[in-house]
C-alpha cells in the first residue's frame, strides 16, 4: 500500500478538490519521533494539512508550516513540496491527554488555542511568500481553513484526521481540501457545505477500506468530477552529512576548533528524521580549513 493524493475539478470546474491517504507517512513520523497518541494526532494532522497545501505547488517549490500554540506539544514545523514529499517535527512528542468531550483525541488541548500558524512558500523567487494567521481552533483543520480564506483569499474547507491504535501505532490518516473557484454558483457551495457537514472523519472512512477516489465521490458525487492528477505522498527528509557539514562550516574556524579540543569530534542529529551524522577530528579539521578559506 502506498499513500497517494488525488486532485480533481468538480461541478463543471467550479470546485477544486484534493484528497489524500497519508497513513504510511504519518506512521513513519510516529516511529521516528516516538510520539504518544495525542501528539501523533497533532503531528499527523499538521503533516496532512501541509501536504494538501503543498499539492498546490509545482515540483521543487517548497512550503514550510509552523504551528505554535500555548499547548503542551510546543511547536510543530512541517516541510512539504509539490512532489508529495513531507517531513515533520514536533517539539514535545511525549504528550497524551485524556479524550475530549466527544470521546476523541484532544488535539486542541495539545496544540492550544492561542498562537499562530505561519506559512512560508519558496517559489523560486528572491523572497519567500509568508502568510500568518492566529490559531482559531487548535484542531488544525479549521486553522488551515482559516489560513486559506484569510491569507490566500481562497474560500476553502480543509479536513484532517488521524486514528491512533491503543498501542500508539497509526491506524489511518488522511484528509481533504476543497477550494471554491471564482465561478462557483451559490447552489454548488451550499451542496458542498451540506456534504462536508455530514461527512464522517476521513480516517474512519479509510479504516473501513475506502480509497481517496471513493472519498472524492462522497464529496462531489459520482460522474461529477474530472480527475487531474494522482501523486504518491511520503515522509521524506532531504538531510545529508554534506548539508550538516555546511552548517558546521558556517559556525567559523574558532567554534570548530573548540569542538575538536573539547569533544574530539561532533554529532549532528536531524530534527525531522532523527538521523545521526558523526564527524571525526579529521573531518572537523577539514571543515575548519574550509571555514578559514571563506
Amino acid at each position: 500500500m502506498t499513500d497517494k493524493l488525488i486532485k480533481a475539478l468538480a461541478y463543471n470546474n467550479e470546485i477544486r478538490v484534493y484528497v489524500v491517504d497519508a497513513t504510511e507517512m504519518v506512521t513513519e513520523a510516529q516511529k521516528k519521533h516516538d510520539t504518544w497518541s495525542t501528539a501523533t494526532a497533532a503531528l499527523g494532522r499538521a503533516m496532512i494539512g501541509t501536504t494538501l497545501l503543498g499539492a498546490t505547488l509545482k515540483g521543487n517549490e517548497k512550503i514550510t508550516v509552523r504551528i505554535e500554540g500555548n499547548g503542551p506539544i510546543g511547536y510543530l514545523v512541517i516541510d512539504s513540496n509539490g512532489k508529495g514529499e513531507t517531513k515533520g517535527y514536533i517539539h514535545n512528542p511525549q504528550v497524551n491527554l485524556p479524550l475530549n468531550g466527544k470521546g476523541k483525541l484532544d488535539v486542541r488541548g495539545a496544540v492550544g488555542t492561542e498562537g499562530m500558524l505561519t506559512v512560508s512558500k519558496d517559489l523560486g523567487m528572491k523572497k519567500p511568500f509568508v502568510g500568518q494567521v492566529p490559531l482559531v481552533s487548535g484542531e488544525l483543520g479549521e486553522d488551515f481553513t482559516y489560513y486559506m480564506a484569510n491569507s490566500e483569499q481562497i474560500p476553502s474547507a480543509v479536513g484532517v484526521s488521524v486514528l491512533v491504535n491503543p498501542d500508539e501505532t497509526v491506524k489511518a490518516a488522511g484528509g481533504f481540501m476543497i477550494q471554491v473557484l471564482p465561478n462557483a454558483k451559490e447552489e454548488t457551495i451550499n451542496k458542498i457545505e451540506t456534504v462536508i457537514a455530514e461527512l464522517p472523519l476521513v480516517s474512519r472512512l479509510m479504516e473501513n477500506g475506502e480509497k481517496p477516489d471513493q472519498i472524492l465521490e462522497r464529496l462531489v458525487g459520482k460522474d461529477n468530477y474530472q480527475l487531474l492528477e494522482t501523486t504518491p505522498v511520503m515522509f521524506k527528509c532531504d538531510c545529508s552529512k554534506e548539508r550538516f557539514a555546511d552548517a558546521i562550516i558556517s559556525l567559523g574556524a574558532e567554534e570548530i576548533q573548540n569542538m575538536i579540543d573539547e569533544d574530539h569530534g561532533a554529532e549532528a542529529v536531524c530534527h525531522f528524521c532523527r538521523t545521526k551524522y558523526q564527524y571525526t577530528e579529521n573531518d572537523l579539521e577539514a571543515l575548519k580549513e574550509e571555514a578559514v578559506s571563506l
